[in-house]
């Protein structure tokens, strides 16, 4: 028992053992900050690059002081924040029997008992305040687009119990910001920005698949489904196609959207950093699965540069 109370022994497993909310965050709270995954932020990351290549994509359309767009930037930035933690915690209160037999789960912190349910459900309804704070300081088009999202949301946690493809769910889920970017400027729907979400769809389905791999052993003694487990062996061509298509897409929506020409050279620098993913990658080497997974920062980094350049006039 003694193993279980040290300091050490609450790190959760896929966090860096030198996270910020370990080594720096007051004691009491960082299980809530646990249940929100700041001691792993790269979800944040993943969340945040489609709604911001949305805004750098329409930003030629936008009119107003630069203050004001960088303002905008910033309003995503915490929302994105905020929206991950609170699917994180509603994830985990969904999940959390599930994580109690998983071992890269089994620390986080309902299933070790570091929170009550109860607290994190009274958590969850915090974050959901601020991120609704921060939805309604959009048009109200974006606001209702943000509403939408909830129902993809409240579903997720649900999908790995009934389909086979999660991951699928979670590219719907996880670049609901791609349209929301672009409205949120614009004030409507164009192809640019549908191309632009479908892209990131296909890219959400690759790299999550990859990520899945790290609990294939584990999710079939449980029950749980996931597309790792469906693909098996097929995993490596199935990210190649899946990546293809998404910089096919994402090319298409720089055409639409009348990107400079700078644009399409980053958009080979990031199927160049894709290519190395599926070179990199080893479906059963849970270490090199999170690692890659992780690469996907730079990734959306790269892109990142890509539609901020090519809108420049």
């Amino acid at each position: 028992m003694a193993a279980q109370s040290s300091p050490k022994s609450k790190i959760i497993k896929d966090a860096r053992p030198t996270n910020w909310v370990d080594r720096s965050a007051p004691a009491f709270a960082r299980p809530y900050l646990k249940l929100m995954r700041a001691d792993r932020p790269i979800g944040v990351w993943l969340l945040l690059w489609p709604c911001w290549w949305a805004l750098a994509m329409a930003s030629p359309a936008f009119e107003g002081p630069l203050l004001s767009l960088l303002g905008m930037f910033a309003l995503f930035a915490v929302g994105a924040y905020v929206m991950r933690g609170a699917g994180c915690t509603y994830n985990d209160i969904v999940d959390r029997d599930f994580d109690a037999k998983v071992d890269r789960t089994a620390r986080r912190p309902l299933p070790s008992g570091q929170v009550t349910l109860w607290q994190a459900i009274a958590f969850l309804a915090l974050q959901l305040l601020i991120g609704f704070l921060v939805l309604v300081q959009f048009n109200l088009f974006t606001i209702w687009l943000g509403v939408a999202s909830l129902g993809f949301i409240a579903l997720y946690p649900f999908m790995k119990r009934w389909v086979w493809w999660p991951q699928a769910f979670l590219g719907l889920t996880f670049n609901w910001g791609a349209l929301m970017g672009w409205t949120a400027i614009t004030g409507e729907l164009a192809p640019a920005p549908v191309l632009l979400f479908v892209g990131a769809f296909f890219w959400t389905l690759a790299y999550d698949t990859i990520y899945a791999h790290q609990d294939k052993e584990d999710d079939a003694l449980i029950g749980v489904k996931s597309s790792a487990r469906a693909l098996g062996e097929k995993t490596m061509p199935f990210l190649a196609v899946a990546y293809t298509q998404a910089v096919v897409l994402f090319g298409l929506a720089g055409y639409f959207a009348e990107m400079d020409w700078i644009f399409y050279i980053f958009l080979a620098f990031f199927a160049a950093h894709l290519a190395w993913q599926v070179r990199r990658v080893k479906i059963d080497d849970p270490v090199i699965c999170l690692s890659v997974f992780k690469s996907n920062r730079d990734a959306g980094a790269i892109l990142f540069i890509a539609w901020f350049l090519g809108a420049v006039p």
